[in-house]
């Protein structure tokens, strides 16, 4: 166990979360004497509350060849590092500690309770099973270095020292769990290369109040296409949520950085069509069977049948005539029908801007990969040190992809540190 004397360490590592611990269990269980040092109260408190509470620990494509293309320009300098520790790894990693994981839609995978909590207390067993030391309320207040050797740490007035030093501070997103980009500050003292992070599995903000009185309902299945200027950019399938500030779900955030980089060339509008397995033709045909069912009743009853639940006083207020609800279905013009189509294939949305770090699932940013040796994971300017995880400018959508890369960075620093 840890005393006050003790500041001499084979690894020290400096952040509790997801890759700090597999970082630090590693090493200890490779016979090191392990500091892991964490500047909140507890271990882990990121891990704890991702995936709302469910974590989603990783995507089960044992192909990493495909596994890497989610990774964007990082893929190239992914290869060595899942050929050691990847998907496979991951779940022999977990059922071996009594987790098993579950696989859900899109590859998805969770630990089988479905609880983050129980993949950090598998985690935190690891740690205790290998004796690693830990300090928790310990801010990190200066990287000691001489040439191209760290030479210590400084936390408060006191300073620890290692052979090998592993950084693991996280990156930008949930700043409310300490992830603040501490890291990227260091990094940048050290002379790396930073670049600054942007949340980039974030919701998006829109100007539209007709989406903001929408809030708390998803629409599934439903396509949207992005323009710039009136430009057709992209288009993407699948569920939407509408929220009190705009749009969200798994569809828009794996979305947001592409409508980042749009943000910057013009104006961002986008359609929603919330029948996208049926044409214009169809769907005419679709609505004709509802008013021939329904003659005599109001068109704004008559259309909630077609609509998701919740939805009908608002989108019927898209209408060029929203008081056409009030009609009866027997008098709805031809015009009508087509104006009601077109609306409900195209609703108008102006895009102002991703929400903050404050709301995103994952931020970019960190280390750029060319100056890492991505086979052990050391700094290519400091011979002792080693980074890891979200420190690491690695783009990736959710789904598993983030936490993937704290394993697999974790578990190879561990090793060669």
């Amino acid at each position: 166990m840890s005393t006050q004397t003790e500041h001499n360490f084979d690894v020290i590592v400096i952040g509790g979360g997801a890759s700090g611990m597999m970082a630090a269990g590693r090493s200890a269980e490779l016979g090191r004497k392990v500091l892991l040092l964490e500047k909140n109260r507890e271990l882990g408190k990121k891990l704890k509350i991702t995936g709302g509470g469910r974590c989603n620990i990783t995507n089960a494509e044992y192909d990493a060849r495909m596994l890497l293309k989610n990774y964007g320009e990082a893929e190239q300098f992914l290869y060595s590092a899942f050929a050691q520790f990847g998907v496979k790894e991951t779940f022999e990693y977990f059922e071996k500690r009594g987790l098993p994981l579950v696989v859900q839609a899109r590859k998805r995978a969770f630990p089988h309770t479905e609880k983050a909590f129980d993949v950090f207390k598998a985690l935190e067993k690891y740690l205790k099973n290998h004796e690693v030391i830990i300090k928790t309320n310990s801010p990190v207040s200066k990287i000691l270095k001489e040439k191209n050797k760290i030479t210590g740490i400084q936390v408060g007035r006191e300073v620890y020292t290692a052979n090998s030093y592993i950084l693991a501070t996280g990156g930008a997103s949930h700043p409310e769990t300490g992830s603040t980009g501490d890291g990227f500050n260091w990094m940048k003292g050290l002379g790396h290369q930073v670049k600054a992070p942007t949340p980039t599995i974030v919701p998006l903000r829109v100007h539209d109040e007709w989406i903001k009185s929408l809030s708390g309902i998803s629409i599934s299945p439903m396509k949207i296409t992005f323009y710039v200027d009136g430009k057709k950019k992209f288009v993407k399938t699948g569920k939407l949520l509408f929220t009190h500030f705009g749009l969200s779900g798994p569809l828009i955030l794996n979305s947001a950085w592409k409508v980042d980089d749009l943000l910057q060339e013009g104006l961002v509008t986008a359609k929603i069509d919330i029948f996208p397995e049926h044409n214009e033709l169809h769907l005419e045909k679709r609505i004709l069977k509802l008013f021939d069912d329904n003659k005599n009743k109001m068109l704004k009853n008559v259309i909630s049948e077609l609509l998701p639940n919740g939805t009908t006083k608002v989108l019927l207020s898209l209408l060029k005539n929203p008081e056409d609800g009030e009609v009866k279905v027997h008098s709805v013009s031809r015009d009508t029908r087509k104006n009601i189509i077109t609306t409900f294939k195209a609703l108008p949305v102006t895009i102002t801007s991703l929400m903050g770090f404050d709301r995103a699932v994952v931020a970019d940013g960190g280390v750029d990969l060319s100056e890492i040796d991505t086979k052990t994971m050391r700094s290519k300017k400091f011979e002792n040190l080693f980074i890891t995880g979200d420190l690491l400018h690695i783009n990736r959508p959710s789904g598993g992809y983030s936490l993937q890369i704290c394993w697999t960075t974790g578990h190879i620093a561990g090793s060669n540190a």
